[in-house]
Order: C-alpha cells, then structure tokens, then sequence
C-alpha cells in the first residue's frame, strides 16, 4: 500500500478541522494560538504534498513564507498574551474585557 495525495489531504483536513474546533471551542489565549499554529501547519502539509504531487517548487516556497508568518504570529501573539496577563492576571478570554477598567 503506497501512501497517495489523497492520504495527505485527508490528513491535512483533520489537522485543520481539529484545530478550527480548537480555536472556537477554547477560551485560554494560548491555546487558541496553538490551535492556529496547527491549521497554518495544515495548510503547509497541503502544499508539500501539491508541490510533491505535481513536482513543482512552488509549494515549496508558499510553504517557507507560511512559515516564516507563523513565526512572526508567535513572536507578536506570546507578547500580547504576556501583556493581557500582567494587566489582568489571567489568559481567559472570556474574562477580558479592554473596553471596562
């Protein structure tokens, strides 16, 4: 049994739908950044396997730019999130509320 496009697709759309149910369901700042970080990874296995599939480097790039944004998401999410919780003490998103002191 080989392992074929299809395989690699299925797969990227369960990592995908895990972390869109991820990303609605939590309220913790943090995870919901991981859950974004699990889509974006989705997504570039989508590309790698197109790109391995129509042997093209095309993908390949898409793929380094992706994560190259990730990387910038992360580095701008944790501060904002280290921020939230010196100002009020919790990652909670349902207990934050900037518009009331």
């Amino acid at each position: 049994m080989t392992i074929t496009l299809s395989h690699y697709l299925v797969l990227a759309a369960a990592l995908f739908v895990i972390g869109l149910v991820g990303v609605f369901i939590r309220r913790n700042a943090i995870t919901i950044l991981m859950c974004i970080e699990l889509m974006l990874n989705a997504v570039n296995l989508t590309f790698i396997a197109f790109a391995s599939h129509m042997n093209a480097v095309d993908g390949l790039i898409f793929v380094f730019f992706v994560i190259t944004v990730a990387a910038a998401e992360v580095a701008v999410g944790l501060a904002i999130v280290i921020a939230l919780f010196r100002n009020r003490d919790t990652v909670n998103l349902d207990e934050l509320n900037l518009m009331r002191w």
